[in-house]
């Protein structure tokens, strides 16, 4: 999505104070969720930026890009985070019949075994949390940030 650029000060709208608002409190969610993930994936010696790639090819082998994209992350930093897991045998390389050059990255048996570890603590985590919350406020967040989502990225697409 563009931002435009103007020359003069605008007012902001009352959507547009709420979307801020909304923004702050997302990248606020955003740093809280990457801590606690990295407390349910320490056991299993991960980090929150490590489950995403184990996470991102659990049922499918992907290239680097495609995890990259799927997360809204620079592909260098994913292609870091994977050649580190791989030198660990968490993931393995495997030629890309779509791609000569760029290789799939597949989760390894000892991946497999990591990220299930990670999963098991996060779901007694999300039912907890889940619950003091409530599924129909849950529902609404998640429709409102899907709205969201969709606007973001439909320019772009």
């Amino acid at each position: 999505m563009s931002v435009p650029k103007r020359q003069h000060a605008v007012e902001r709208t009352p959507e547009g104070s709420a979307l801020s608002a909304l923004a702050v409190q997302v990248f606020r969610l955003e740093g809280l969720l990457s801590e606690i993930g990295d407390e349910l994936a320490a056991p299993a010696g991960q980090t929150t930026a490590r489950w995403r790639v184990l996470a991102a090819v659990e049922h499918e082998p992907k290239p680097v890009a495609r995890i990259a994209r799927e997360w809204s992350l620079a592909r260098q930093s994913v292609q870091r985070l994977a050649d580190v897991l791989a030198d660990e045998g968490l993931v393995t390389y495997e030629d890309n019949p779509a791609h000569r050059r760029a290789k799939l990255v597949r989760l390894s048996p000892s991946g497999r075994r990591a990220l299930t570890r990670i999963q098991r603590a996060q779901v007694v985590w999300a039912n907890e949390l889940g619950a003091a919350i409530g599924l129909d406020d849950l529902a609404a967040g998640a429709r409102v940030l899907d709205r969201l989502l969709a606007a973001l990225v439909e320019p772009c697409a």
